[in-house]
């Protein structure tokens, strides 16, 4: 069973905009943290960016000012606001969410930045 789906990756040009979006269950966003991260080729999976239930937000120094996590607990989505993109974000974004002894992850969405 899927429980979280990434969706709104896409090719932008540097200096572009892409919104991410992540869906999931409502037992999920009751109270799960949750975390964009983003594995480029031959990479680590690397945080970029996390949310806890109440909203309270954390980012990668990277892309501080530059990226928005927000989630939207009643509609069960959590958003990733991308600006201002660099060729350097170019990776697969996962969402994922996490709690006690469960981690859940999604099936990820390709974002590439190019000219």
């Amino acid at each position: 069973q899927v429980e979280l789906e990434e969706s709104g990756g896409g090719l932008v040009q540097p200096g572009g905009s892409l919104r991410l979006f992540c869906a999931g269950s409502l037992r999920i966003f009751r109270t799960y943290p949750m975390h964009w991260y983003r594995q480029a080729p031959g990479e680590q999976r690397k945080l970029v960016a996390g949310i806890t239930s109440g909203g309270v937000t954390e980012y990668a120094d990277s892309v501080k000012g530059r990226f928005t996590i927000k989630r939207d607990n009643p509609r069960t989505v959590m958003y990733l606001q991308m600006n201002n993109l660099e060729s350097e974000n170019t990776a697969v974004y996962y969402c994922r969410a996490q709690r006690d002894t469960e981690e859940l992850w999604g099936q990820g969405t390709q974002v590439t930045v190019s000219s």
